[in-house]
């Protein structure tokens, strides 16, 4: 009688399925739990969803290939802790749609970077990166400031976003292509990074 775990070895389609299942089954125990706990599902306390000018940012960040260098989520260990301040939770990233945590830190975290550093650090920065921290080997972004918004598709945006969840009002809405039109994509960026982090009390 042949041994079953030959079989299995010898078989790869036989072989693909079983560990195909191992997986579901793996994942099935780690994500089915969260889907019933509240602090997951649940904004916290205070958050409010983008600006249009903040939203904006967001697409540039997008646009620009920043999450490919920069994550958005703080570990909780102390060394990342101590360095970014206090750890992710999933309340602030209930409205975010896609999640732009990241993996990759060729950069900093960028999770608690709001209100870390001014505007105009924030503008030179994007400029020219060396000229505020001089080992930078982030590419500078000066078309940023020269690019502007029309706001024609923003309006569309955050509906999209109230149909995914998101609470903006009709009041939002109708008057998102008025709060960007004519800001540059720079301003529109900061923006956004500036709200970063900063709902988590």
């Amino acid at each position: 009688m042949r041994n079953p775990h030959e079989i299995i070895e010898k078989n790869v389609g036989l072989l693909t399925v079983l560990i195909l299942i191992a997986i579901s089954f793996g994942a099935l125990v780690q994500i089915t739990p969260l889907m019933f706990q509240q602090q997951v599902m649940e904004p916290v306390e205070g958050l409010e969803p983008y600006t249009a000018l903040q939203l904006e940012g967001r697409d540039i960040y997008i646009r620009e290939g920043c999450v490919g260098c920069h994550s958005q989520m703080v570990r909780p260990f102390r060394a990342e802790t101590e360095r970014y301040g206090h750890y992710s939770v999933a309340g602030e990233s209930v409205w975010e749609h896609p999640f732009l945590w990241g993996s990759k830190r060729t950069g900093p975290d960028l999770a608690r970077v709001g209100q870390r550093y001014s505007d105009e650090w924030h503008r030179v920065h994007l400029m020219n990166p060396r000229d505020v921290v001089p080992e930078s080997n982030m590419p500078g972004f000066p078309w940023l400031a020269e690019n502007t918004l029309t706001g024609e598709d923003t309006a569309k945006k955050m509906a999209v976003f109230q149909s995914l969840g998101v609470p903006y009002t009709e009041e939002d809405i109708e008057g998102a292509q008025a709060a960007v039109k004519g800001k540059t994509e720079m301003e529109a960026l900061i923006a956004y990074l500036q709200s970063l982090g900063t709902y988590l009390k």
